[in-house]
């Protein structure tokens, strides 16, 4: 009933800038075009650095000489590099704010009998069309790179959503499913399973039952396969929507804010910056996290003329003949290279989810995944705070 009201109350979006609220009610005071200060510990509250418990392991030097990206494209490239050429995709702001509204539009033709994600994750009927078992998947595949790679039908079983995936043998959620999901454990506790091992494969480990995470032992060289690989940002918005959609909205912020660090800070992941700005910090559905970090990020983007992510009055500033740059406007700082290991490479912990609401959506179509940028900064504090874990996390592998 909820999402036929909401479906009556729907209006399609028709330029980027109806399907972006994240600067809606901001007071911050950025009317005067200037960009304040942020603190330190409130720029550091998504994914604060914090001590690790794994083995400690020196920072990857910052590249000078990025790798040529693959998708997108030579014409993407020349697009990114020119400012008069720039522009957000209304594609992906289209998809992700249809995401964050929990899809007002869709309807659900399925009975609530038919819940096949669910019935999949309690290991009662296996995948199509590789017949393959969740629980052989959580228990072989682990650190089966090639099959993670390779494999490209698993992906929408493991990490289901209201939307059509590129394998049409898998059934999109419903919210009815959803709720069922949300409240059976062993659903949970397999989801959680599958997500760590996603994580591993991309050079990552949950840390703690919060959802921070941190570099794995792994990182280099699944960081050297991820930058190259860029179809698995796909891959990363699918299980950044999923993670919302079934009950871990509260795990994102932590991810996301690794990724732009890595991608802006230390050089690791180059070709993925566009990626992480265009889609996954969209993917937050509090609008209070999607700006920390958008000021994060505008801190460390380069070249700063073309940051497209600010408030819509210091976009248009930016965009206007003239200087550059505001009086107030401050050049991106080289940031602190973020700690590894037992003293060292810090942990990336979430916020809570907030007050903002809903809005878009993960694409399965590449052509436009290769495109975003940055942050600005700003003198609020973000509040942080802590998920509160149920037992079930408990029986995860960390």
């Amino acid at each position: 009933m909820g999402n036929l009201t909401a479906s009556l109350r729907y209006k399609e979006p028709s330029t980027v800038e109806e399907c972006d609220s994240t600067w809606d009610s901001d007071s911050e005071g950025e009317g005067d075009g200037g960009v304040a200060e942020e603190p330190l510990d409130a720029a550091r509250q998504v994914g604060a650095p914090l001590r690790d418990d794994g083995p400690s392991y020196r920072p990857t030097p910052r590249r000078t000489e990025l790798a040529n990206c693959e998708a997108p494209g030579a014409e993407d490239r020349t697009e990114i590099q020119s400012s008069s050429k720039m522009k957000r995709s209304f594609y992906a702001a289209k998809d992700l704010y249809k995401y964050r509204h929990s899809y007002p539009n869709y309807k659900e033709p399925r009975q609530p009998h038919e819940y096949r994600n669910l019935r999949f994750y309690l290991n009662k009927i296996p995948l199509v069309p590789d017949g393959i078992y969740v629980e052989e998947i959580l228990t072989k595949w682990r650190g089966d790179y090639d099959q993670l790679e390779h494999n490209h039908t698993y992906i929408q079983w493991l990490f289901p959503l209201r939307e059509q995936g590129l394998n049409f043998f898998a059934q999109e959620l419903t919210q009815d499913e959803i709720k069922e999901f949300q409240s059976t454990r062993e659903a949970k506790r397999r989801f959680l399973m599958a997500y760590t091992i996603m994580l591993d494969f991309f050079g990552i480990k949950l840390v703690d039952k919060s959802g921070n995470v941190a570099r794995a032992a792994n990182w280099q060289d699944r960081f050297r396969h991820l930058n190259e690989s860029q179809h698995n940002y796909l891959r990363i918005t699918r299980i950044l929507k999923s993670l919302g959609e079934l009950g871990f909205e509260a795990f994102k912020p932590a991810l996301v804010r690794l990724l732009l660090e890595e991608s802006l800070v230390e050089g690791t992941l180059p070709n993925m910056r566009h990626s992480a700005l265009e889609y996954f910090v969209y993917t937050l559905r509090d609008r209070a996290q999607r700006r920390a970090l958008l000021r994060f990020a505008r801190r460390h983007y380069h070249p700063p003329d073309n940051f497209l992510w600010g408030p819509p009055g210091r976009r248009r500033a930016a965009q206007a003949p003239g200087p550059a740059l505001s009086a107030g406007a401050a050049a991106p700082s080289r940031a602190r290279s973020p700690r590894e290991g037992r003293g060292g490479r810090g942990r990336h912990s979430p916020t809570r989810e907030g007050e903002g609401e809903g809005e878009e959506d993960e694409v399965e179509g590449a052509r436009d995944h290769g495109r975003s940028a940055a942050g600005q900064r700003s003198k609020g504090k973000e509040r942080r705070s802590r998920m509160d874990a149920d037992d079930y996390v408990q029986t995860v592998p960390l």
